[in-house]
C-alpha cells in the first residue's frame, strides 16, 4: 500500500492540538477549506465552533482568553472574511489577549494580482497585532504556529496573525513537526525583576502615609491577585484598580477602593488627588484614568511597574519604575516592606465612602443599576461577568462587585461596541460550569444579535441581559451634558421585539418593565439552565452615569452626581467619549 503523505492543513490540526487548542471559532470559505476537511480527515479532540460572523468569532476567542487565561483561536476564510476579524483583532490587540487569528489566503502565484477574495490581512492588520506570519511552505507550518503561540502568551500578551495561502495548506508536508522556534530578536521581560530597582521603590514605600496602590490589566494576567493582597495588607494600603483590573483586587476587601477614572467611585478618584505616593502595578496609565496629564497626582511619587518598556512615561513620567512582570515584582517587593502609617488615611478614605456611596433610586422607572445590583445579589457576587460598552457597561462595573480574576470581562481600550454577546459566548465555553451574564445596551447588542444563532445552538445557558433604554445612552449623556441637550444620531426609535427575536431563535425571554418585578425575574433567569435565556429590561431611557470626570479634565473636576437645573453650564471636554 502506498503510504499516505499529510498535507499542511493536517499539518496545522495537529500542531494546533499538541499546542492545547480546545476550541476553534470561526467561518468557513473556499481559501480554507482544506483546513475545514482537515478536522474531518485528521483524528482531533479540538472542537469548531460556527458563528454567524466572522466578527463575532474574534470576540468569542476573545472572551474565552480573558476566561481562561490561555490563547484562543480563530479561524476565517480570505478577504472579506479576512477584514471582518480585523475590528476583533484590534479589540484584543488594545487589552492584550492572546489570540492566534488564521486567516485564508488565495494561492501563492495570484498574491498581489487582484485575485478573487484577495486582502493583503498581514499588511491591513500590521498596527493591531504583535506580530504576523504569511506562510509560504507548509513545511513551515510547526514553526510558525509554536512561534505564533509563544508570542501571544509571553510578554505583554496580544494577537498574532498566520496568513495561509491555499496551495500551502492544500501542499505536501515534508517537514518536521517538532521543529524548534526561530525568534532571535525575541525577548521578554518575565523573569525577575531587577533588586535594586526593587530595594529603591522599598525604601521610598516606607515613607508614605498616604500611598495607594493602582492595579491594571497586568496583575490578572500575571496572576498575582493573590500576591497582590497579601501585599496591601502588609502595607495596610488602600487598592483601586482599573476598569480591566477589576478582580485583580477582591472589591469586597476593606482596603478596596474599588475602579478608578471617568466613571469610578468617587472616593477612588479623591484619594488620587489626596495621596503622597502611587505605586501602579500593570497599568498604561490610560487617558480613562489620568484626566488632564498636567495634574494626575502632582503632589505624589509616582511609581511605574509594566512588563511593556514603551509604557513607562508614555502618559505619565513616573519619579521611579521597575520593567517587570506584575508577580515577579510583587514577590520582590513584599519581603522588602513592612506595615505603614495609614491609620489617619484609611480613616479619612472611609469618610469618602460614607459621603459618596455608588447609589440609585429604586422608585419610578425602571434603573440599570437596579437590575445589575439585584443580578449581583442573586448570583452571590460569583458570575462571569461580560459586558458591551455603554452606559450599562460603566453600570456594571460599579454595582456588579468583582472578588475573583477572570470574572469581570468587557472590552476597554478599544471599547468595541457589539463584544458583549459574542465574547460571553467564549467565556461560557472556557467555563462551562460557571454562570455567565452578559450585559449587553440595546445598541451593542444590535450590532451583533445575530449570534443568538450560535448561543441556542449549542445552548449555553448564558443570561443575556438587554438593558434597553433605546438609546445610545453615552453619547446622548454627553449630548445632554456638554452640547445643551441637543440630541443627535442617539434615538434608537425601531428597536425590536428581543423576546420574539429571542423567542425565533428558540431562546427562552423575559420582559422586565417595573421595579416590583426585577427581584422575581431575576432569580427566575439565574434558575434557567436548560439553554440561553434573555431578559429584556425596559430601562429609564435618559438616566446618566455618575460620578463622571469629563474627557481631559483634572480629576478635581469630577461631577459626582447630577448638576442641579439651572446650574452652572458644563464646559465641553477636550478627550473623547
Amino acid at each position: 500500500m502506498e503510504k499516505k503523505v499529510m498535507d499542511g492543513a493536517q499539518t496545522l490540526i495537529k500542531c494546533l492540538e499538541a499546542e492545547g487548542v480546545e476550541y476553534i471559532f470561526g467561518y468557513s470559505g473556499g481559501s480554507v477549506i482544506p483546513i475545514f476537511d482537515a478536522m474531518i480527515t485528521t483524528p482531533t479532540k479540538i472542537k469548531f465552533v460556527l458563528v454567524r460572523h466572522e466578527q463575532g468569532a474574534a470576540h468569542m476567542a476573545d472572551g474565552y482568553a480573558r476566561a481562561t487565561g490561555r490563547p484562543a483561536v480563530v479561524l476565517v476564510t480570505s478577504g472579506p472574511g479576512a477584514t471582518n476579524v480585523i475590528t476583533g483583532i484590534m479589540t484584543a490587540h488594545m487589552d492584550s489577549v492572546p489570540m492566534v487569528c488564521l486567516t485564508g489566503q488565495s494561492v501563492s502565484w495570484m498574491i498581489g494580482k487582484d485575485a478573487f477574495q484577495e486582502a493583503d490581512i498581514f499588511g491591513i492588520t500590521m498596527p493591531v497585532v504583535k506580530h504576523s506570519y504569511l506562510l509560504k511552505s507548509s513545511n513551515d507550518i510547526p514553526r510558525t504556529i509554536r512561534e505564533a503561540f509563544h508570542i501571544a502568551v509571553t510578554g505583554r500578551p496580544g494577537p498574532v496573525l498566520i496568513d495561509i495561502p491555499k496551495d500551502v495548506s492544500a501542499g505536501a508536508f515534508s517537514g518536521d513537526l517538532n521543529a524548534a522556534m526561530e525568534l532571535p530578536g525575541y525577548t521578554t521581560r518575565a523573569g525577575a525583576a531587577d533588586a535594586d530597582a526593587v530595594k529603591e521603590i522599598a525604601d521610598i514605600i516606607q515613607k508614605s502615609q498616604r500611598p495607594v496602590i493602582l492595579a491594571g490589566h497586568g496583575v490578572l494576567i500575571s496572576g498575582a491577585h493573590k500576591e497582590l493582597c497579601r501585599l496591601a495588607e502588609k502595607l495596610n494600603a488602600p487598592v483601586t484598580t482599573t476598569l480591566l483590573g477589576k478582580g485583580a483586587f477582591p472589591e469586597t476587601h476593606p482596603l478596596s477602593l474599588g475602579w478608578l477614572g471617568m466613571h469610578g467611585t468617587a472616593y477612588a478618584n479623591k484619594a488620587m488627588c489626596e495621596c503622597d505616593l502611587l505605586l501602579n502595578i500593570g497599568s498604561r496609565f490610560d487617558d480613562r484614568i489620568i484626566g488632564d496629564t498636567n495634574f494626575f497626582c502632582k503632589d505624589a511619587t509616582v511609581i511605574h511597574v509594566d512588563i511593556d518598556p514603551s509604557e513607562i512615561g508614555k502618559m505619565i513620567y513616573p519619579q521611579y519604575h521597575c520593567i517587570a512582570d506584575a508577580k515577579a515584582f510583587i514577590d520582590a517587593l513584599t519581603p522588602l516592606v513592612s506595615r505603614l502609617n495609614t491609620a489617619e488615611w484609611l480613616k479619612t478614605i472611609d469618610g469618602w465612602k460614607q459621603k459618596y456611596p455608588l447609589k440609585f433610586k429604586r422608585l419610578g422607572n425602571l434603573k440599570m443599576q437596579h437590575v445589575i445590583d439585584e443580578f449581583y445579589k442573586l448570583s452571590d457576587g460569583k458570575a462571569v461577568v461580560v459586558t458591551d460598552v455603554g452606559q450599562h457597561q460603566m453600570w456594571t462595573a460599579q454595582f456588579y462587585k468583582t472578588d475573583e480574576p477572570n470574572n469581570f470581562i468587557s472590552s476597554g481600550g478599544a471599547g468595541t461596541m457589539g463584544f458583549g454577546l459574542p465574547a460571553a459566548i467564549g467565556a461560557q465555553f472556557g467555563r462551562p460550569k460557571d454562570v455567565v451574564i452578559a450585559f449587553c445596551g440595546d445598541g451593542g447588542f444590535q450590532m451583533t444579535e445575530f449570534e443568538l444563532a450560535t448561543v441556542a445552538l449549542y445552548k449555553l445557558p448564558i443570561k443575556i441581559v438587554v438593558l434597553n433604554n433605546h438609546y445610545l445612552g453615552m453619547v446622548r449623556q454627553w449630548q445632554e451634558l456638554f452640547y445643551d441637550d441637543r440630541t443627535s444620531g442617539v434615538d434608537l426609535e425601531g428597536n425590536p421585539d428581543f423576546v420574539k427575536l429571542a423567542d425565533a431563535y428558540g431562546i427562552k425571554g423575559f420582559n422586565l418593565r417595573r421595579p416590583g418585578d426585577v427581584k422575581r425575574i431575576v432569580k427566575a433567569a439565574l434558575a434557567y439552565n436548560d439553554g440561553p435565556c434573555l431578559i429584556n429590561c425596559e430601562v429609564e431611557k435618559t438616566d446618566n452615569v455618575f460620578p463622571m470626570i469629563p474627557a481631559g479634565k483634572r480629576i478635581e473636576a469630577m461631577i459626582i452626581e447630577a448638576p442641579k437645573a439651572g446650574g452652572k453650564k458644563l464646559e465641553k471636554p477636550t478627550g473623547s467619549t
